[in-house]
């Protein structure tokens, strides 16, 4: 199986376990948070300060981009540039890397828009569930109230809503952003990891 595997997330859909549980299932690395301490190294920068705009949109981006500041395919120490630009400069170039090593699972930070055109076949994929279940899971991970929840899936959604959108030009969510959506609320981590698994081997060149 040579398929590199993206996968976008409701905040508390259970987008991350399946990541990992998925990657753990095919034996192949997943990176999530480790970005950011991989993107700090290659800046010289502590992951402390990038994990603070981690997933988070500026306005200077584009400016860049038409500037001709964009780096493209090898990080540049980009001058004047917010962190947030910086951030997704640097993981750009290290997802790129991490996809010509092998199969591997990335969660979030617009993988599917910065791999659209990998040479590897590259199945995208968006986790979503049902407000009740996603408030559940908050509530028991943060010791929260339903209402406390509920602000914090909303503000969520909408922060990586704008990065997504912003960086990749596409919507987020949307189903033909990606080639699979799956509610987990309906089928659970395993099951969802099962199918995700069974359609990876199914495009897979191999």
């Amino acid at each position: 199986m040579n398929t590199i595997i993206t996968i976008g997330r409701q905040f508390g859909s259970g987008g991350h376990e399946i990541g990992r549980l998925l990657a753990h299932t095919l034996n192949i690395p997943c990176y999530d948070k480790e970005l950011i301490i991989l993107a700090a190294q290659k800046a010289g920068m502590s992951p402390e300060i990038f994990s603070h705009v981690d997933e988070t949109a500026t306005s200077s981006f584009l400016y860049a981009v038409t500037m001709g500041n964009y780096p493209g395919t090898a990080y540049q120490p980009q001058h004047g540039l917010p962190l947030n630009d910086k951030l997704f400069i640097a993981q750009t170039d290290i997802i790129r890397a991490k996809a010509e090593e092998g199969p591997c699972v990335f969660v979030g930070r617009c993988a599917d828009f910065i791999l659209r055109d990998c040479r590897q076949p590259v199945l995208n994929i968006f986790v979503r569930a049902d407000m009740p279940f996603r408030c559940a899971r908050i509530m028991e991970a943060e010791k929260c109230t339903e209402k406390q929840a509920v602000d914090m899936i909303t503000k969520a959604d909408k922060k990586r809503a704008k990065y997504y959108n912003f960086y990749s030009q596409k919507r987020w969510g949307a189903a033909d952003s990606y080639d699979l959506v799956i509610n987990n609320a309906k089928l659970g981590a395993e099951k969802a990891v099962a199918l995700i698994a069974e359609f990876a081997q199914a495009v897979s060149t191999d």
